[in-house]
């Protein structure tokens, strides 16, 4: 397949997501973005999977992969620190926990 398909891919399901996610009320926002949280964790793996199959293709696609790694797992962990504060938010203050 050429660049060209992929590239029209991409853009295609860009234009998707961000008509998905427009659609979204800012209230329910933050719970779907916790859902989907373990859903990232799956691209995580399907990155390290990229990563092992660029094992002998040159340097591109394994820096390509490494970066596709870097960027999810910084997905990951953001979305379980944006939940830990939205968790801490609802919590009881009296167990000795200020919301911040």
């Amino acid at each position: 397949m050429n660049a060209l398909f992929w590239v029209v891919l991409f853009a295609g399901t860009a234009a998707v997501g961000y008509r998905v996610l427009r659609a979204v009320p800012a209230l329910l926002h933050t719970p779907l973005m916790s859902g989907m949280n373990a859903l990232s964790g799956i691209t995580v793996l399907a990155a390290l999977a990229a990563l092992g199959a660029a094992r002998g293709e040159g340097p591109w696609p394994r820096t390509l992969a490494a970066l596709a790694v870097a960027l999810a797992m910084a997905n990951v962990v953001g979305g379980f620190l944006v939940t830990h504060r939205m968790l801490r938010m609802f919590g009881r203050r009296g167990n000795g926990e200020e919301p911040s």
